[in-house]
C-alpha cells in the first residue's frame, strides 16, 4: 500500500487498526505546498490532534524561507486535548512559548498546510526556498526544545 493510500485510509477512518510495528501517527507527514484537497488536509489535521491528545507526540511545522527558517511545535498541554503548548522558533528571534486552545491549533495547521505554491514564493520575496515546508508528527522526546 502506498503512503498516499495509507494516509487517505487513516484520514477517512482514524479508528482503524495499525500493524504492531507501526505507530498510529507514523504516516502523519506532508510537504507543503501539497496537491491534496482541503478536505484531506482537514482530516490529516484532525488525526494529528487526536494523536497529540492520546500519545506522547508533538506536531511540527517547519517553514523554510530564503535565509531564514521557522519551526512551530504543538504539544498537548492537558489530558482532554483542549489546550496545547505552542512553541515557535525563529532563527532571528529565538523561542517563544504560549498556550493556545485546540481550535487555534486546528486553524493554524489548516492554514499552514493549505498554502499554495505562489503564497510560499511570495513569503520569501525571491522565490520558493530549495526545500519545501514540512509537517510531521513525532515523539515529544525527538522535538527540539529551547
Amino acid at each position: 500500500m502506498t503512503s498516499e493510500q495509507r494516509w487517505k485510509t487513516r484520514a477517512a477512518d482514524h479508528a482503524g487498526t495499525t500493524p504492531d510495528d507501526e505507530a498510529p501517527w507514523a504516516d502523519l507527514e506532508m510537504a507543503v505546498p501539497t496537491g491534496r484537497d482541503h478536505a484531506l488536509v482537514v482530516a490529516l489535521v484532525e488525526c494529528a490532534l487526536v494523536e497529540l491528545t492520546h500519545e506522547a507526540v508533538g506536531a511540527v511545522f517547519v517553514s523554510r524561507q530564503v535565509g531564514r527558517s521557522t519551526r512551530t511545535q504543538y504539544v498537548a498541554a492537558d489530558d482532554v486535548g483542549e489546550q496545547f503548548q505552542k512553541r515557535h522558533f525563529d532563527d532571528r528571534l529565538g523561542w517563544h512559548e504560549t498556550t493556545v486552545p485546540r481550535g487555534t491549533v486546528r486553524d493554524e495547521l489548516i492554514a499552514q498546510l493549505t498554502r499554495s505554491p505562489s503564497t510560499t514564493a511570495e513569503r520569501s520575496g525571491e522565490g520558493a526556498a530549495s526545500e519545501p515546508d514540512t509537517f510531521v508528527v513525532k515523539p515529544v522526546r525527538d522535538l527540539r526544545t529551547p
